[in-house]
């Protein structure tokens, strides 16, 4: 069974792109972690919102994974004023 996230982000409009440059930087930093199945970051056609969603090979993969981002990116995950309301993130098992 493999573990998997969506995560939902609201950037306001000027920093979209931003966004999206910062969700694939920690999407690049994730490929390298132990466990890593993919990820891949979306812009709905609105562009009001990047989705980014992913697997990995279990949870602990995961929570050791973004536990590194957090030491490592800290200034590209953490929520600000570039957001307009705060991400929604939920994971997921296969089955």
């Amino acid at each position: 069974m493999s573990f998997g996230f969506i995560a939902f982000h609201y950037p306001r409009a000027d920093h979209t792109e931003e966004f999206v440059g910062r969700t694939r930087q920690v999407r690049d930093f994730l490929a390298t972690r132990p466990g890593f199945v993919r990820a891949d970051v979306w812009v709905t056609p609105e562009g009001d919102a990047v989705v980014t969603s992913g697997e990995f090979e279990t949870s602990e993969t995961f929570q050791a994974a973004f536990g590194a981002v957090a030491g490592e990116l800290g200034d590209v995950v953490v929520f600000d004023e570039r957001e307009v309301k705060p991400r929604q993130v939920h994971t997921l098992l296969s089955r």
